[in-house]
């Protein structure tokens, strides 16, 4: 199996276009015709990691942190990311990077810490919008519904937890063909009446070549005659964090217990304690100040994320409690995710969880 295949099924779940504008996710070394021997689920990329892959025979690592972040200008080796980046390409291991676009889906980073406290009712805490697409299409009545199986298949007509929606009208297309043409119905140079459907379904954007290339596979026409248009709602299944809800309240000493067990934590840094009982949980993967403001607005009773700075602590405002976990902490159930996603498409496969702790972050107790 090539490298290309393992590609391919990582992006099917988060797709590169999901990533933030400052992310470098994709393949960082090497090439996607390589035939894979095996894969090591990691978190972050280090020397020791690449030297784990070699002894196992993995020649592809697969990290959520991309090692290669900003633009490198040379490799002397002059520090840790210049090192194991020739590390990988002498031992030809290739690193593939799925960061952010992994935090902004919602079964992916975030969903994994929620698993860990058991919560329900899960949504995005702040959806994405533009990225949903609306497809307009005529389709005579008896290929209608081969038409929309087919744009289905390709992902089309989703919306949340709905599959396979549609809607459709009935009206009367013309079409008059050269005499270059093959019409489906009707005879060259004469103006052809048909009874279709106009059928509209909701996708996706970063599906949309592959809505388009489905709708003109099963459609019937020479020429298929649709439209496209750009949504402005948000995509309720894309964006930034997530709130769910515990099964039943707790107080936020004992929530905090709880999260100290299910993530092995030897401290938490949190904001004052309000006494009162907390039952929303707003929640985001490593550095997550940034939404303190809408998980207030989501009026969750508390936020956990991480690497929340001295003043950012104050945006709190009395009105939640922000739990701030660690990074590596918080985010260290990536490589579990990362590993199931793996095995679960390619369940023959070697597929191995890094044994090396990456954690840079040590507590003196």
């Amino acid at each position: 199996m090539k490298i290309a295949a393992i590609i391919q099924a990582l992006e099917a779940i988060a797709p590169p276009s999901l990533q933030e504008g400052y992310d470098n996710c994709g393949l960082l070394t090497g090439h996607a015709s390589t035939e894979c021997t095996g894969i090591v689920c990691t978190l972050d990329v280090t020397e020791a990691v690449v030297e784990e892959a070699l002894e196992k025979g993995c020649n592809l690592i697969v990290a959520h942190h991309p090692v290669i972040f900003g633009g490198l200008k040379r490799l002397n080796g002059n520090n840790y990311v210049e090192r194991t980046v020739i590390a990988a390409i002498r031992h030809q291991i290739a690193i593939y990077a799925i960061h952010t676009n992994l935090d902004n889906v919602i079964h992916g980073v975030n969903n994994r810490i929620a698993d860990q406290l058991q919560l329900i009712n899960r949504r995005i805490l702040d959806p994405r919008p533009g990225l949903l697409m609306k497809l307009y299409t005529f389709v005579p009545h008896a290929q209608a519904e081969p038409v929309k199986e087919a744009l289905f298949a390709a992902g089309a007509g989703h919306i949340g937890q709905y599959s396979e929606c549609s809607f459709s009208v009935e009206g009367q297309g013309t079409f008059k063909g050269s005499n270059q043409t093959n019409p489906f119905v009707g005879q060259p140079g004469t103006r052809h009446t048909e009874p279709e459907q106009k059928i509209e379904v909701i996708f996706p954007a970063y599906l949309k070549r592959a809505v388009i290339s489905a709708l003109l596979k099963a459609h019937p026409y020479e020429e298929v005659a649709y439209d496209i248009v750009a949504l402005q709602q948000d995509f309720q299944q894309v964006g930034s964090g997530l709130v769910a809800e515990l099964p039943a309240p707790l107080s936020e000493t004992e929530l905090l217990q709880k999260i100290k067990q299910a993530f092995g934590l030897q401290v938490i840094k949190h904001t004052p304690l309000l006494n009162k009982p907390v039952k929303t949980v707003a929640l985001c993967g490593g550095a997550g100040s940034f939404l303190t403001k809408k998980a207030i607005a989501a009026g969750a009773d508390m936020y956990i994320t991480s690497d929340v700075k001295y003043h950012e602590f104050f945006d709190a405002e009395n009105r939640v409690v922000i739990a701030d976990i660690g990074h590596w902490e918080s985010e260290q159930f990536t490589i579990d995710l990362l590993y199931d996603i793996l095995l679960t498409k390619f369940p023959t496969f070697a597929v191995l969880k890094s044994k090396v702790k990456t954690n840079p972050v040590q507590y003196f107790l």
